[in-house]
């Protein structure tokens, strides 16, 4: 999915990071329903991208709640479990592979404690710097990976989401240094998203190149 700039980001994340969870909650109490209901958005969301997102705000603005969804799925990231985010974890068994779920994971991790944080600037420049060492290392391992991956197109494609990702750790951090000037929270939660969906969007091509 690409995201336009017409497009929220968050709409690629609703699905995975704020609807699985809730439906594991519900598989404890009936296992069909919740798998019938994951059946059925999982493939309309497929389908029509952004469908889950558009449900949310209807029920949203339905019930007249003042919510920044960029915050609050940015946060609910952090509580994601593996089984939630399935699409973007490999299967592959070799240290490569196992060390960028890590670090995929791990830069998702801190990006998430973003909303909790920003308001505390001497906690949050430490973050910063947590979030600048993990963009590093998801790179390194993003570039172990590539060996492993057969045929040139492959590693193209590879290569084509890495420098989507650089780019957009570049806006990233633009959008901090306009942040301490202008104090606009919400364009860090975007930014932050848009790093997580350029990391997932690794994840995925890594996965349907090499599993």
């Amino acid at each position: 999915m690409t995201m336009g700039d017409d497009t929220p980001v968050v709409t690629s994340l609703v699905l995975p990071i704020l609807i699985r969870p809730i439906l594991s909650q519900l598989e404890r109490r009936d296992v069909v329903a919740s798998q019938t209901l994951r059946a059925a958005l999982t493939k309309a969301e497929q389908t029509h991208p952004g469908m889950t997102y558009d449900l949310v705000m209807g029920i949203i603005r339905k019930g007249d709640i003042n919510v920044n969804m960029n915050e609050s799925i940015l946060r609910l990231q952090g509580a994601a479990t593996d089984t939630d985010l399935i699409e973007y974890r490999l299967n592959r068994t070799e240290d490569a592979f196992q060390e960028l779920n890590k670090k995929s994971a791990a830069l998702k991790r801190i990006l998430s404690r973003i909303p909790d944080e920003i308001t505390d600037r001497k906690t949050f420049l430490e973050t910063i710097k947590e979030i600048a060492s993990a963009i590093k290392k998801l790179l390194d391992a993003v570039n172990e990976v590539v060996g492993f991956i057969p045929g040139s197109s492959g590693k193209q494609a590879v290569e084509q989401r890495k420098k989507e990702f650089v780019k957009y750790s570049k806006k990233f951090s633009t959008t901090l240094k306009e942040y301490f000037k202008e104090g606009e929270a919400n364009a860090v939660f975007v930014s932050a998203l848009y790093l997580i969906h350029q990391t997932n969007q690794i994840m995925i091509t890594v996965k349907n190149k090499c599993e």
